[in-house]
């Protein structure tokens, strides 16, 4: 075996930065979007299922509007999509304004992460001028860069934005754990290469390999990160 490819694979896969979700994983914002998503079908006369409203978790905002309507029956024409994604940022705008809750355990798993040395990215698909609002509450300090889901070419479950994250950090995403809450956003993180530690919000996420799961954030350590790298090996 060539020892110099040996010595790049090791390098490879060593843990060496952090890519966060922001809605459900760090902040309890998931319940911010359903008052906002719930109230939007109302304005078309309709009533939101559940069945639907999970599909629109970690969906990005164009892919969720399509989704929704969809499901709803409503046809999607280019004004109706652009009426519903201003309703949606003219609401979530109200409601994000203030502190949002915390996820259990993030504001120490962020700063276990700083402590350690290791780059931390922001990895979100709510676009950037909502996410300025999350970043109010969780604080800059704690990402050396933040990508969000209108700064790519397509949002979540597609890779763009772990990948874009890791270019930024300068790091190869295989030396990368995600920390995600939903299957959309595991998808992105896995298809970019990153190691997953997924920690369910309002829906479960299916088990499958690769996937390192916990119930919440509370204790996490870099030596389960470095597991999650292992175990996606």
């Amino acid at each position: 075996m060539d020892e110099s490819w040996e010595k790049d694979r090791n390098v490879t896969a060593r843990l060496a930065g952090v890519l966060w979700d922001m809605d459900g994983t760090l902040l309890d914002s998931e319940k911010l979007w359903d008052v906002a998503v719930r109230e939007l079908a109302r304005e078309h006369g309709h009533e939101m299922t559940d069945a639907i409203r999970h599909a629109l978790i970690g969906a990005s905002g164009p892919n969720a509007l399509r989704i929704m309507f969809t499901g709803l029956g409503i046809e999607p024409t280019p004004d109706s999509l652009r009426a519903a994604g201003e309703f949606l940022e003219r609401r979530v705008t109200e409601l994000m304004t203030g502190p949002i809750p915390w996820r259990p355990g993030a504001k120490d798993a962020l700063a276990m992460v700083r402590a350690a040395g290791l780059a931390s990215a922001l990895v979100t698909n709510t676009k950037r001028s909502l996410t300025e609002f999350g970043l109010d509450t969780l604080g800059r300090d704690f990402f050396d860069v933040s990508v969000c889901g209108d700064e790519v070419a397509h949002g979540k479950p597609e890779p763009d934005v772990y990948l874009r994250a890791a270019e930024l950090l300068g790091l190869d995403p295989e030396q990368c754990v995600a920390v995600e809450d939903s299957p959309t956003g595991t998808r992105a993180a896995q298809a970019a290469g990153c190691a997953v530690v997924v920690v369910p919000c309002e829906i479960p996420v299916p088990h499958a390999p690769g996937r390192v799961f916990r119930d919440s954030l509370i204790g996490l350590t870099v030596a389960e990160l470095e597991n999650a790298l292992r175990v996606r090996d």
